[in-house]
């Protein structure tokens, strides 16, 4: 009973006793498991990466560091008002890794340039090698900034693409010559159906919100990936 009890209380003690060597540094974690440590987009994605995206939505200075912590330098935009309510805040140009992003480097927020390192590396190209042998050397996109509503509606909330928080990509060309695009492959039997529906889950990893064909047809002819609040993967 003594020896339970002993246990027990270990067991209960022992996380409060790391979170104080934590808090006062007596303990250090490796950067990849560290909260306050800047997200690096060459680690591999853990538990804690979620938490570190949602931080730099909400500490633009937290995600310019993560850049710098990559050893990236990010090339940052003056911040822009805008008459029709459209300001750009905390954006810079987007540049991939690896793949080239057609047309060149379009503006985006901070956050949507993170998510995008991060699905670039972790979950775009390590697709494509698998099933094709070949990486993605370029991709079409549809834009990122449109200063308009949900869907250009007259009324209503306005589209994360005002404020350059979401980017919309139309298809992926391959260094191998392959081309896999949207609407054409997303039905298609065999690798290029099943890549564009790997991409589309491996997106939801690292965006907020992912929309394609299987959400409704507005969005029948690309992905919408998004560094929004709203969470959704369809």
């Amino acid at each position: 009973m003594i020896r339970r009890t002993l246990l027990t209380l270990f067991l209960l003690l022992a996380p409060l006793g790391l979170l104080g060597g934590y808090l006062s540094g007596a303990l250090r974690l490796p950067p990849e498991w560290d909260p306050r440590a800047p997200l690096d987009f060459r680690a591999e994605p853990n538990w804690m990466t979620g938490w570190k995206l949602a931080r730099l939505k909400l500490q633009p200075e937290s995600c310019f560091a993560a850049f710098e912590a990559s050893g990236i330098t990010p090339d940052r935009l003056p911040d822009r008002a805008a008459d029709t309510s459209c300001p750009l805040v905390d954006t810079m140009r987007l540049q991939g890794e690896s793949a080239v992003l057609s047309p060149a480097r379009p503006v985006v927020t901070c956050p949507v340039a993170a998510a995008w390192l991060m699905f670039e590396r972790h979950a775009l190209q390590p697709a494509a090698e698998a099933r094709f042998n070949s990486r993605v050397a370029r991709v079409q996109h549809l834009g990122t900034y449109a200063c308009r509503n949900v869907y250009g509606r007259a009324t209503g909330r306005r589209s994360e693409h005002a404020s350059a928080n979401a980017i919309d990509i139309a298809g992926f060309t391959l260094a191998n010559g392959r081309e896999v695009r949207l609407p054409r492959d997303w039905d298609a039997e065999g690798g290029n159906g099943a890549f564009l529906r790997q991409v589309r889950d491996g997106a939801c990893r690292f965006f907020g919100a992912v929309l394609g064909p299987d959400y409704n047809a507005a969005h029948r002819d690309h992905f919408h990936m998004e560094a929004g609040r709203w969470q959704r993967c369809s």
